[in-house]
């Protein structure tokens, strides 16, 4: 319906967005001595005053239509309206038959602007007001009953539909990924689609990791009429495998930079400041998710030393991004949307490990920030659901849905709970030196000439690590193809070096027996030596570049080398003297008692548990990733080993400390405030400083804007005058904006000279003919908002920004204003404390 004005007013009221007040509160204004003022709509005669009502998330303050006492009062309003975009107002006047609004709201009225932070109790308070109205109109007619229906399901249809897509999407990453890794190789001509495991078994063929050729499979020595073997094929598989390398590492790098900037790295750090409120805009877009998923099918092609798996976390979330817009009540409400978010995040690393129940751990232990108990149901069944998909997909071609499926079963000793802590010890200290090597080369990135050319760093990368993996088996195959290598157990069908020992096999079905080792498995153990070494420093290097990168596969990888070296040293002292105490129950037989692969695995988590600072999920995750789930104690003990060696030398894992370094806002919530400080120390402006503020009733427009213009702050507290500073509310920024906007717009008769009223009452007489009317903007007026005194102290105050997810708190004494607390201020005064640039906190 179209908005007309109004004419033959005196004074204008514009409702811009819902109130805080629950239904069936009641509202403080009451009725004039004429009785034609009524719960937040005031006049001073029957048609001095109208109320042009914008919102259609309809409160108790304008839903008056059922009020039997008012319902034939001539001049009051009546509205009804259906919450999701649908208001009509009339009034019982001689002058003005209908007025109506299209819109539930002013466009923009509960956003916000790039690159800030949101109101969670705002937000929240929104919802349950939505809400309540729902349930209020479902016994009026069955339509309202199916829409109560729908907006109660809506929550489980979007995670089903974010854990359906997440699925899929996986499942091609996956298997583009592991075809375009193959490429480098060579080709299998009569089914080029095939990677090389596939082309294989249409021959019925097996492929060992070293060799990993077939008949049907064809090098690109072959290719170009060279034979398999040889010098000449060998330069030419390096040449092939440089040049595949380099084109994947240029073409995802140039895709990153044109049309996604936001799709490089692994977006975990970003996802945890995202949840934790803060927006910023085309993160979780529709290219970011486009070009993060092709990308990081070419970076892992391009043999750099980075994971898919990070990088899933945010592609789901891209997915539950888009996916909420489908319903309002996620995709306009910030705090709402990311309870999606945080299911879409353990669906991510669901379908990245086939660990469904690790991936809602995950979320809850490392990422979300606000986890309430529906929001853990709804990322458990989003996660089921993207791995179910992602097994039915079915894209490592066998039978288990893992990536590191092991066979062995075997108990471990107790006395091994020895070296699995000291592996724990080991990768807390890999762990910290990555962080701090990583942090030193991303600061001198971003301070020095190398940032400005991120496609030619990529390339470097790619070519100094495609030059100095190919001479090395361990490094040149996939690194997902090692960890699974390291992990297995050696047995008959084995032919790696690792698995050379002097073993006799009679019986294909016995146990392995205990064996020396063989020269093989010490020339195997150097080469791990080197990739171990060649991985660490070539992660360094990689991981910040400006293609999307993973941390979880490169940091299995790490451990799982460590892991296995001690594990064959542990294998042969117990086949050496195996009747010392340690070894003469287990061991005396010479069966195998000592698992190599058991101690890959433990390794695997010690490194990652001591870069990301997970525990709980991850050994949840290792365990679900590996099936080795008698394996849980051993687990238990390297990542709680890990954790306090990486805290000891390190207070961050390595999100943590990209978070601090990129500057974005987050408040941890594993932190403890140690100084001893108050609110007054804190506050803006300090004290003998001018505080810019509103006054209810006696602004005008022009002075409202000359303030705005004077000033950046995001929002002003209104106050009773500027002598007594009694305060009012709050009144945000960019809502007053969208107001005055709307009233330029809608009405006539505002002038710069127009009173600006954030009250209910009406002016106290008549205004007289050519005096401009005044404009109410009490709807949008936060008549609740947070306050302390100046003598709160700090550790409370950070409490509350974290746990209450504040935006702002205004600080007082005796009722009296004297300035605002932001969680910028916070932030910027917690890094003043700890000798950190204030400075670098960004924010708008």
């Amino acid at each position: 319906m179209e908005k007309r004005p109004l004419k033959g007013t005196s004074a204008i009221a514009l409702s811009v967005s819902p109130s805080y007040q629950a239904f069936g509160d009641q509202q403080s204004s009451q009725n004039s001595a004429n009785g034609n003022q009524h719960r937040g709509f005031s006049m001073s005669s029957d048609d001095d005053m109208i109320d042009i009502t914008t919102t259609g998330t309809v409160t108790e303050r304008s839903i008056h239509y059922d009020d039997p006492g008012t319902s034939h009062l001539p001049g009051v309003t009546y509205c009804m309206g259906d919450g999701e975009g649908e208001s009509l107002c009339y009034q019982r006047t001689s002058i003005l038959q209908h007025v109506a609004a299209d819109g539930d709201e002013i466009p923009g009225i509960g956003q916000y602007e790039d690159f800030h932070t949101i109101d969670w109790q705002r937000d929240i308070a929104r919802d349950r007001m939505r809400h309540r109205y729902i349930v209020k109109r479902r016994q009026n007619s069955l339509f309202d009953l199916v829409k109560g229906a729908h907006d109660a399901w809506s929550g489980w249809v979007c995670v089903l539909l974010v854990g359906l897509t997440t699925g899929v999407v996986a499942g091609v990453i996956d298997i583009g990924a592991s075809w375009m890794s193959d490429l480098k190789y060579g080709i299998c001509p009569s089914r080029f689609w095939f990677n090389r495991e596939q082309c294989c078994w249409s021959s019925n063929e097996t492929t060992s990791f070293e060799t990993g050729n077939c008949s049907d499979w064809l090098t690109w020595s072959e290719v170009l009429g060279q034979s398999r073997t040889g010098a000449g094929a060998y330069i030419i598989s390096y040449l092939m495998y440089i040049a595949w390398a380099l084109l994947f590492a240029s073409l995802a790098a140039s895709l990153v930079r044109m049309f996604a900037p936001y799709a490089c790295g692994s977006g975990i750090p970003e996802i945890k400041t995202i949840l934790s409120g803060f927006i910023i805009r085309g993160y979780l877009g529709k290219w970011t998710l486009i070009i993060k998923s092709v990308g990081i099918m070419l970076s892992v092609s391009a043999g750099l030393s980075l994971g898919k798996e990070g990088p899933m976390v945010h592609i789901a979330c891209c997915i539950g991004n888009i996916l909420s817009y489908l319903f309002p009540k996620y995709g306009r409400n910030e705090a709402k949307k990311r309870e999606i978010l945080s299911a879409a995040a353990a669906a991510g690393v669901s379908v990245a490990f086939g660990a469904p129940i690790g991936g809602v751990l995950f979320s809850l232990e490392e990422v979300s920030y606000y986890f309430p108990l529906k929001t853990l149901w709804r990322s458990f069944f989003c996660a089921l659901v993207a791995a179910f998909v992602l097994h039915s997909i079915n894209p490592f071609g066998n039978e288990h849905s893992v990536l590191f499926f092991v066979e062995y079963n075997n108990p471990w000793i107790f006395f091994e709970l020895v070296p699995f802590v000291g592996l724990g010890i080991i990768g807390g200290v890999i762990a910290a030196i990555f962080i701090r090597a990583n942090l030193y080369w991303c600061k001198y990135r971003k301070t020095s000439k190398l940032g400005q050319y991120p496609v030619t760093e990529v390339l470097i990368v790619t070519a100094v690590t495609a030059v100095l993996a190919y001479p090395n088996p361990y490094t040149r195959m996939s690194t997902s193809e090692l960890i699974y290598l390291l992990f297995r157990k050696c047995g008959v069908t084995n032919t790696d070096d690792l698995c050379d020992y002097n073993r006799n096999f009679t019986d294909v079905k016995s146990a392995v027996d205990l064996a020396s080792a063989g020269p093989k498995v010490y020339r195997a153990m150097w080469l791990l030596v080197l990739a171990l070494i060649f991985k660490l420093l070539a992660t360094v290097f990689t991981f910040g570049i400006k293609v999307p990168c993973g941390l979880f596969i490169p940091s299995l990888c790490l451990g799982a080398i460590v892991g296995r070296i001690v594990g064959i040293g542990m294998e042969q002292l117990a086949f050496n003297y195996p009747h010392i105490w340690v070894f003469s129950g287990e061991c005396s037989t010479m069966k195998d008692c000592i698992t190599p692969g058991l101690y890959a695995m433990v390794g695997a988590a010690a490194v990652l548990g001591g870069v990301t600072r997970m525990t709980v999920s991850l050994v949840v995750v290792m365990f679900e990733l590996t099936g080795g789930v008698r394996y849980i104690v051993p687990l238990m003990a390297a990542a709680m080993a890990s954790k306090w060696v990486g805290d000891a030398l390190g207070s961050h894992g390595v999100y943590d400390a990209h978070i601090n370094l990129n500057g974005y806002p987050f408040l941890d919530s594993k932190e403890e405030f140690a100084h001893t400080s108050l609110a007054a120390d804190v506050m803006q402006p300090k004290r003998n400083e001018t505080l810019s503020v509103l006054t209810q009733d006696s602004m005008t427009v022009e002075d409202v804007e000359t303030l705005m213009k004077e000033t950046e702050h995001n929002g002003f507290p209104v106050v009773v005058s500027r002598e007594s500073q009694y305060l009012v509310g709050f009144v945000l920024r960019r809502d007053l904006n969208l107001a005055l906007a709307q009233a330029r717009r809608a009405v006539e008769g505002l002038r710069p000279s127009s009173l600006v009223l954030f009250t209910s009452n009406s002016p106290q007489q008549p205004p007289q003919p050519g005096t401009p009317a005044p404009l109410l903007l009490k709807n949008i007026l936060d008549m609740a908002p947070i306050t302390i005194t100046d003598q709160t102290p700090m550790e409370t105050v950070v409490d509350m920004f974290r746990k209450l997810g504040l935006r702002q708190t205004l600080v007082t004494h005796n009722g009296r204003l004297l300035g605002v607390i932001t969680k910028k201020d916070v932030l910027r005064y917690v890094k003043q404390l700890d000798n950190e640039d204030p400075n670098s906190v960004l924010f708008n």
